[in-house]
């Protein structure tokens, strides 16, 4: 049984990320199943820290992109997800290819969700492993803007 309450398909997330962060970091929705999410993300002058090597900080950007959307797909049309807390262990040193992060539901709840995400390198080693939590509200109705 799939998580997903919204359809989506990967060339509609690609467009969200149309003139935003996750746009200039190179970050690209590569793949979903019925219980994760995936993107890949360039390790390059965009995502490099001074020494090199990718930055913790893009590390967060890509699992708090792929939570963020993964939340906002598992709650129907009249709510929405935002970030309440992100946290991120970094594991190993990537300084060249790409990096993959997948996000996987860890509680899907009526208020909060909790979302595990591994960023991994091309040999799937563990690169970073974060976890997010969103808080689920419900949009206003126009009466009540």
């Amino acid at each position: 049984m799939s998580i997903w309450r919204k359809k989506f398909d990967l060339n509609d997330l690609n467009q969200t990320s149309e003139n935003t962060l996750v746009q200039h970091l190179g970050i690209e929705y590569s793949a979903f199943d019925d219980n994760s999410l995936t993107a890949i993300m360039p390790v390059d002058s965009r995502t490099h820290q001074p020494f090199g090597m990718l930055h913790g900080g893009a590390s967060v950007v890509l699992a708090e992109t792929l939570g963020s959307i993964a939340a906002n797909m598992c709650v129907s049309a009249d709510k929405y997800c935002v970030g309440l807390d992100i946290n991120a262990n970094h594991i190993r040193v990537v300084r060249t290819g790409f990096v993959k992060g997948t996000a996987s539901p860890v509680h899907i709840g009526a208020t909060t969700q909790v979302w595990q995400i591994s960023v991994t390198d091309e040999r799937d080693n563990l690169v970073c492993t974060s976890r997010l939590t969103m808080a689920v509200l419900k949009h206003k109705k126009k009466d009540e803007a």
